[in-house]
């Protein structure tokens, strides 16, 4: 993460806090790393490790089963960040409207969304909501609770994004004679997004994360496939173990892919930063960097 990116949401610490942060973090990864180590021991003294308890994850019809879980995980997690990442930007431009009730309005959703339990709402839409007639396909059923959530959560990373670029790119854009939206969308929105990626990336794994909430009106994710599995099988510890590993291997995915993505727009915005320098007469101060 870049320093710009990390004052978006809390200032940059100094040399002793980034000493501390060190210490902290070694601590918590021995801690971590502990107790995984004492619950494998668990595991092995009571003859779950066994060669012959994970020989039938390695049945065709097994696989197919989880994998029918990782696609319908993929399939919830992708509506929902499709839709909540475009109205995440929308409720955010509402909440610095200059508009007063469009403001008002934005920010009383923002607060009331971010108080409610997801679960709470996903209740509510499999069980109040049919007794007034409207009954979701059970897929909506979790993606619109999720996507209601989510929605104030990136409202208020991109508003910080935007309040995080300089004041001097909206006077610059003012001075080339660009309306306030056209020099939000091209200028500012753009500029924000770089620096929040990678908190966005973050909030992308916590959709994948609510995904899970999917048993509790039977979609068939990964967690209530591996749920039902479980019920056949009885090999509940190896069942979590794979599917915890699946999970960890897909948010370290997203993870590199931010770190990717950063440094792609990193060194784009650097070159033509550096194309814009060498075009500029000599004498003529540049109006916006």
């Amino acid at each position: 993460m870049t320093a710009a990116a990390t004052r978006v949401l809390f200032d940059e610490p100094g040399p002793r806090g980034r000493a501390r942060i060190r210490i902290f973090t070694v601590i918590g990864l021995l801690l971590v790393a502990g107790i995984v180590a004492l619950a494998l021991y668990q595991f092995y003294r009571n003859g779950q490790l066994g060669r012959s308890r994970w020989l039938a994850f390695a049945e065709p019809a097994y696989l197919r089963f989880l994998a029918d879980g990782i696609r319908g995980t993929i399939i919830a997690t992708a509506l929902a960040a499709v839709l909540s990442f475009p109205l995440g930007v929308v409720l955010a431009l509402g909440r610095l409207s200059r508009n007063a009730l469009l403001r008002r309005v934005s920010t009383w959703y923002i607060e009331l969304f971010r108080s409610i339990p997801l679960l709470l709402l996903i209740y509510a839409f499999l069980l109040a909501l049919p007794r007034y007639g409207i009954n979701l396909p059970i897929l909506w059923k979790l993606v619109v609770p999720i996507v209601l959530v989510n929605v104030a959560v990136l409202a208020e990373i991109f508003r910080a994004g935007i309040l995080a670029v300089d004041r001097g790119q909206s006077e610059a854009a003012a001075a080339l004679g660009l309306r306030e939206g056209t020099a939000m969308r091209s200028v500012i929105l753009p500029q924000a997004i770089r620096l929040v990626i990678p908190t966005l990336v973050t909030q992308l794994v916590a959709l994948l994360k609510d995904s899970t909430l999917g048993y509790v009106v039977s979609y068939p994710e990964l967690m209530k496939q591996a749920q039902n599995l479980t019920v056949y099988t009885h090999l509940l510890v190896q069942t979590y173990l794979i599917v915890a590993a699946i999970y960890v291997v897909v948010n370290l995915l997203l993870s590199r892919f931010a770190v990717w993505l950063e440094r792609r727009l990193g060194s784009r915005t650097s070159s033509r930063a550096a194309r814009g320098q060498a075009a500029e007469p000599e004498g003529v101060p540049q109006t916006m960097a």
